[in-house]
């Protein structure tokens, strides 16, 4: 082999082209040979399930939540215990097995719906993704396969509340299926990457459904971002359904719980607000994570993506659940529908004293599209009278790279009747900032965790008609979005579909992104990269 592996999916790869001897991320070429063999494996599952909805057979929820998270366990910082990947392709064969002994017509399934593990893991080295030698075919390839494993990420927060979409999932499937054709041009490709878009859409819609129906929709909320005398658990990652349970496991126990990141959002919901132990945000974006972790004097939890390995420092206070996985530290089990058991973080929990103060102070979120709609007259009299010249979208997903803080500047170098619409984990850089309001209108306006982009779409929707526009594009809103791993490719192909353009996308372009693709995507939608915080600031705003 050329490389010992070969991973560009994040926008931190290294050197801005790819991965190649130790993922930045710090997944090693053993892991990354694993997680290509699962991919593998999901395809040939995904062939004969599709088989089966062409012969009017059945495929069961069971096996459709088997292959989003599959999906999930190989997006950036998920899982990193290899032998837990091994034990999702031993289960994903049998699965595969049973449903292939169903189908009526074998003839035309491909090689992946018949390989079996015993034929040896190097099958491994021919499936990566410079498996593909046409450049372009290539790139397009993978932007459709990581926006699949985005929309897959939606789809399991739903599935977890008990909401299903099954065309969702018949396409998530059947666009995996093709993914091992070689007879797919590209312009059949480029029109797949924005029926992914279209999907991702709808993904999106049965989350935000999901949640608001199970939580109630999102309240402006004031969070604490203090510490109490008591001791706590601190969670991250993004499943609300496993910080509900974790909640109603810990009332009356003198245990207080903290968000981390993209948790934050967990205190809009009017139905996890009722928790009076649910007392505030700890910390913030998921890169600092080891630094804010060690501070932290009590359990971890992290419930979805986003973790990175600790080390030794924390590892025996930090627990995993759900896809996520963490050689060293320990998993709490249990499938969707299943009451999981949090008591043993419980227990842990209650042998320390409490976490120590890293600031003090609030912050103000729950601008979802509900709360923007209610204050929809104040905002489009605002924009009407020239009040609020602009709206720039700056959502999406923060990360290490020091030329993030060009995020930072720019919301500080915003004129004060420029508000932000953001979601994810992006606002980590301005949030805290003392932006002020226009009108009684805060100059920040969280919708919640990358999983609401959806709300953002909403709200200019919203504004379309309100405001009287033919073309969603003709609305004083900019896009200047913040990009780090799959989640965010899907959000990227969902605006797209639905035709929005000139978007800014940054702090790098993507890697997988060749420059043929690129120029399609320049030309037919305006998409640019980043430059100076003055020159973006001019050409978005002051133009």
């Amino acid at each position: 082999m050329e490389h010992q592996m070969f991973c560009y999916q994040c926008q931190e790869t290294a050197g801005g082209k790819g991965c190649k001897k130790y993922g930045v991320c710090g997944k090693s070429p053993d892991l990354a040979m694993v997680q290509d063999l699962l991919l593998y494996a999901t395809k040939g599952l995904s062939c004969v399930t599709t088989r089966l909805r062409e012969e009017n057979k059945m495929v069961n929820r069971k096996t459709n939540h088997m292959i989003t998270q599959n999906l999930f366990s190989t997006i950036t910082n998920t899982n990193f215990e290899k032998k837990d990947l091994i034990n999702r392709i031993e289960s994903t064969l049998i699965v595969r097995d049973s449903l292939r002994s169903q189908v009526g017509r074998k003839t035309g399934l491909p090689e992946a719906a018949f390989w079996r593990i015993e034929d040896g893991i190097e099958k491994a080295e021919g499936l990566g993704v410079l498996a593909t030698e046409d450049e372009d075919i290539r790139s397009l390839r993978e932007i459709i396969t990581y926006g699949l494993k985005g929309l897959a990420a939606y789809m399991k927060h739903a599935n977890a509340l008990s909401y299903e979409d099954q065309g969702v999932d018949a396409f998530i499937q059947k666009t995996l299926a093709m993914m091992l054709s070689d007879e797919l041009s590209a312009d059949e490709l480029l029109n797949l990457v924005l029926k992914t878009g279209g999907y991702g859409v709808n993904g999106m819609a049965l989350l935000d459904k999901a949640n608001t129906e199970r939580y109630g929709s999102p309240v402006i909320t004031s969070v604490s971002i203090g510490a109490r005398d008591k001791p706590g658990i601190l969670v991250s990652g993004h499943d609300l359904r496993d910080l509900e349970m974790l909640l109603e496991q810990s009332e009356g126990t003198g245990v207080d719980i903290y968000t981390h990141s993209e948790m934050l959002p967990a205190h809009y919901y009017p139905r996890l607000k009722r928790f009076s132990h649910l007392v505030g945000n700890y910390g913030g974006s998921w890169w600092e994570q080891k630094k804010d972790f060690e501070n932290f004097r009590g359990p971890i939890l992290m419930t979805t993506n986003c973790v990175v390995p600790p080390g030794r420092k924390y590892e025996n206070r930090l627990w995993t659940t759900g896809t996520v996985g963490v050689p060293g530290c320990r998993h709490i089990p249990g499938d969707y529908g299943e009451e999981k058991d949090f008591s043993p973080i419980i227990e842990q929990a209650l042998k320390f004293t409490h976490p120590d103060a890293k600031e003090t102070g609030s912050i103000v979120g729950g601008f979802a599209h509900a709360q923007v709609a209610a204050i929809s007259d104040l905002l489009v009299r605002a924009i009407s009278k020239g009040e609020i010249r602009k709206l720039v979208v700056m959502a999406g997903c923060d990360g290490r790279m020091k030329s993030r803080q060009y995020y930072t500047e720019f919301a500080r170098k915003l004129p004060d009747d420029v508000v932000i619409l953001t979601a994810g984990c992006a606002k980590y850089r301005y949030l805290k900032l003392d932006l002020g309001d226009v009108g009684g209108i805060p100059r920040v306006l969280d919708a919640g965790q990358c999983n609401d982009s959806y709300s953002l779409v909403q709200i200019a929707q919203k504004l379309k008609e309100l405001l009287d526009v033919e073309d969603i594009n003709d609305l004083p809103i900019e896009y200047n979005i913040a990009w780090y791993e799959q989640k965010a490719v899907i959000v990227l192909l969902a605006l797209l579909s639905l035709g929005i353009r000139n978007i800014h996308l940054g702090p790098t372009l993507p890697a997988f992104i060749s420059p043929n693709v690129l120029k399609i995507l320049q030309e037919s939608f305006g998409i640019s990269g980043i430059g100076t915080v003055d020159d973006d600031l001019k050409a978005m705003v002051n133009s």
